[in-house]
């Protein structure tokens, strides 16, 4: 029998705060009998918002009180250290002392970070956490972590990123052995900076199932199950896929809606139309999960709609029964220490400078007269 999962709420967080996360919490409990949600905030507006509703669901909602509400514009510190009281810190302390088991919250995304960290502490092995979330692919749905909480990370993180994928991957979708991917400028060895070189030999050497490097077109191929990268960079491909189906929408629309004949093309299409639309929305990729913490928090995005924040509470719950913190530590602790080696580029490189300092000795030595600069050398 499944024990009730409890998720809390920040009620006050994102764009569009009450209308939004109050409505998505109704719709999320109607379709989830064994799940119970705290709603976190202002106590008077929360009051208000849940006795409008008619939802069938209100008696498994209750109300926690926070005093202060973090804006979305508020600097990270400030929201940590002022701010003890905000909805979102009592909402993630709720998951600290075990009264909920997931915490949601469309707020300011690093002040979320700081609070949770902070507060959650990261779970043994694991430097920092990172955010993951899942894109579409030709095969399903492809992992890729980070997203955005670490912007410059050494191969050591990288590896950990990794573990956390592929315990993510395999916890929820049951996956036994996932694919490794470490995102790069191209799928050769030699390409890439220092950092992806090195995280690409402590890949190799670890039990993870690591295929090697990818490119961003390998994330929607669906090539591998968790692609790896560091902050900046998955952050930057997020947004600009963002932009390309707001981007693809937009053209579509326009074009059929140019003149009467593309509107008569249009309404023949519909069916079509509608499924692509639900194909690629991104409400239904909502909510990224901030993995390697010592509980499970979902970050919605600021601007979902009640829809999305649905599919973010969702994701909260499907990771609360699936005992994805205890897959992680066991895979952090069962992995073994590595030592960082050179990229296979630097040491080729090393080894043709000795190469040909040993031949120029070996020249100077047999002919030291044609060549005095290598004899001097040869002497020193």
């Amino acid at each position: 029998m499944t024990l009730p999962v409890t998720v809390a709420v920040d009620a006050m967080g994102g764009d569009h705060g009450l209308p939004v996360t109050v409505a998505a919490s109704l719709k999320f409990l109607e379709s989830t009998p064994d799940a119970r949600v705290i709603l976190v905030g202002l106590e008077a507006p929360l009051g208000q918002a849940l006795a409008r509703s008619r939802s069938p669901a209100r008696d498994r909602v209750t109300i926690r009180a926070a005093a202060e509400v973090v804006a979305m514009d508020e600097p990270p510190a400030d929201a940590l250290r002022r701010k003890k009281d905000s909805s979102m810190r009592v909402a993630i302390n709720l998951v600290k002392d075990g009264t909920a088991q997931a915490c949601v919250s469309a707020g300011n995304t690093g002040a979320l970070m700081a609070i949770a960290r902070f507060v959650l502490k990261t779970l043994p092995g694991i430097d920092r956490p990172a955010i993951a979330s899942q894109l579409p692919s030709k095969n399903g749905e492809t992992t890729v972590l980070d997203l955005g909480a670490n912007v410059n990370c050494t191969p050591e993180q990288l590896l950990q990123f990794a573990v956390m994928g592929s315990a993510l991957v395999t916890a929820v979708d049951g996956i036994e052995r996932p694919t490794i991917g470490l995102l790069n400028i191209g799928a050769e060895a030699i390409k890439g900076n220092d950092v992806v070189k090195q995280t690409a030999e402590l890949l190799k050497l670890s039990p993870l199932n690591f295929v090697g490097n990818v490119e961003g077109n390998d994330i929607f191929k669906g090539t591998t199950d968790v692609v790896v990268c560091d902050g900046f960079v998955g952050n930057v491909m997020l947004k600009s896929c963002e932009g390309f189906v707001t981007m693809l929408y937009d053209y579509l629309r326009a074009e059929f809606t140019r003149n009467p004949l593309t509107k008569l093309a249009a309404a023949v299409a519909y069916p079509v139309l509608a499924a692509f639309r639900r194909r690629i929305d991104p409400r239904r990729y909502n909510g990224a999960t901030l993995v390697g913490l010592k509980g499970v928090v979902v970050k919605s995005h600021g601007g979902a709609d009640a829809l999305a924040f649905r599919y973010a509470l969702q994701k909260a719950y499907t990771e609360s029964t699936h005992d994805i913190l205890d897959r992680i530590a066991r895979e952090i602790a069962a992995m073994p220490a590595f030592a960082v080696m050179p990229p296979p580029v630097a040491q080729a490189a090393a080894s043709s400078v000795a190469d040909s300092v040993a031949d120029s000795v070996a020249d100077s030595v047999a002919n030291p007269v044609a060549n005095p600069a290598a004899r001097s050398a040869a002497d020193a």
